[in-house]
Order: C-alpha cells, then structure tokens, then sequence
C-alpha cells in the first residue's frame, strides 16, 4: 500500500491513490485516459492523483513507446512505477529466499550439516557486500568509521544511523532501523551472525550484537567499543551474541 508522507490524506483520497498506483502496477505503463477508463475517474481526478504520485516517487511519467509508423503529433505520456513504487507493493522476495536457504540446508544434508551451508552461504553474501562498504570507510577518519558504515548501510536500504551509547559505556551504537532480509533471518539467523562478523572485521574491533529486528526487536543495535582500529581478516564477534540478543 502507497502511504503518505506528508500529512494524514482522508481514506477515500489514500484508497484512490493506491488504486491509481495499483492499476499500473496491474496493467504496466498508462496513459490518463486508460486509468480513468479502468478505474471509473475523470481525467482530472485521474492528473491530480497522478501528480502526487510523481512528487512522492512512486509513479514517473514517459514518452509513450511506438511500434510501427508514427503518426503525426506528439506520442501520448504514459506513467509508469518507479522502483521506489514497485518496491511499496507486497513482493513474495521473502518466501523465494526462504525457500532457496531451505534448499540450500537440505542438499547439505540437513542438521547441523545444513546450518553449516547456509551459514558459508551468509557468510559469502555478507563478504560481497563488505567490498562494497570497504572503500567508504578506508576513507573516512578512525573516529568516523562507524558513521561511514552507517552510511553505506543506508544506501543499501537499512536505514542506519551512528551515535554515542548511552550510560556510561564507552563506545557507539550502530542501530538499523529497517532490515530488507529481517523476516528471512527470523528462520535463518545465520544472516545476523554473518552480518556482525563482517561489521566486526570492517570496524576493525570486538562489537556486539544487542537487538534485532528478526528477534522481534525495533531496530538492529549493535554496540561498538570506543577506538575502533584498522579492518582485520578475522572476525572478532562474538558467536554467542552475533545476530541474537544477549541473554
């Protein structure tokens, strides 16, 4: 469902947006006149809704594709979803996931061999992505480092912010406050451990894992010690926190 981020909108005018958002979704790119004749609108009902979608980036307009010979005149404008809309819509991506590490435990043989390949397999996605965090924080200062790691995260979708813990630890929390794979890594933690081994192994330093959103937590916090050093090549978290919360 397309929410709104600006104000309350009345139920009847969120319900139409979303139709309007859906009808596309449905039926791929439109024009004005198409959604109004689908959806029972009038044209201008049909542009004032559109209009909001496109400053919300959920729909984009473009120039309608022809096939054959043109006609005279200017192809009419169609809008089409954005990846931003698309990704507002209810996707099955968790279950294909799902299904995939489940595949992955019972060619292993199941048990604890199982848990051991979908662990290598969390562990290998969790490496290609550090590469891509590495750089960014190769960069940045060794005060800064967390922050440059929050920052990546947030590219990747995860919401993250850096700041002092709080009380008298010293050290930053790392929290995420949204996790793109949090209803996978419910049945699989192994993606939380994998994930807070390479924090470990990027900051350079012991961290801990204090909460997650797959444990049923609001945000992901992992809690890192003052003075984070250089990246090391082993991971130095803990295997009894790491993507679980402590007892």
């Amino acid at each position: 469902m397309i929410e709104a981020p600006q104000g309350e909108l009345a139920t009847g005018e969120r319900s139409t947006r979303n139709r309007v958002a859906r009808s596309i979704l449905d039926h791929g790119p439109s024009t004005v006149a198409d959604l109004a004749a689908r959806l029972g609108l009038t044209q201008a009902a049909v542009r004032r809704h559109l209009d909001a979608l496109v400053a919300d980036d959920v729909v984009e307009p473009r120039e309608q594709r022809v096939y054959g010979a043109r006609t005279r005149g200017r192809p009419a404008k169609v809008f089409a979803l954005t990846d931003c809309g698309r990704d507002a819509f209810d996707q099955s991506y968790d279950s294909l996931a799902a299904d995939a590490l489940r595949w992955i435990a019972q060619a292993a043989g199941g048990g604890e061999q199982g848990e051991a390949a979908v662990a290598a397999f969390a562990r290998a996605r969790m490496d290609a992505q550090a590469e891509t965090y590495r750089e960014s924080l190769d960069a940045a200062a060794p005060e800064g480092r967390t922050e440059a790691l929050a920052k990546a995260l947030t590219a990747d979708g995860y919401a993250a912010t850096a700041k002092s813990a709080p009380g008298p630890h010293s050290g930053e929390q790392l929290c995420q406050h949204h996790c793109p794979v949090a209803h996978v890594a419910e049945q699989f933690p192994q993606l939380c451990e994998a994930e807070t081994e390479v924090f470990s192994r990027l900051l350079g330093t012991h961290v801990q894992r204090l909460a997650t959103i797959a444990h049923g937590d609001g945000v992901c916090t992992t809690f890192i010690p003052r003075g984070a050093g250089t990246p090391q090549n082993d991971t130095s978290a803990s295997a009894s926190t790491a993507g679980r919360n402590p007892a």
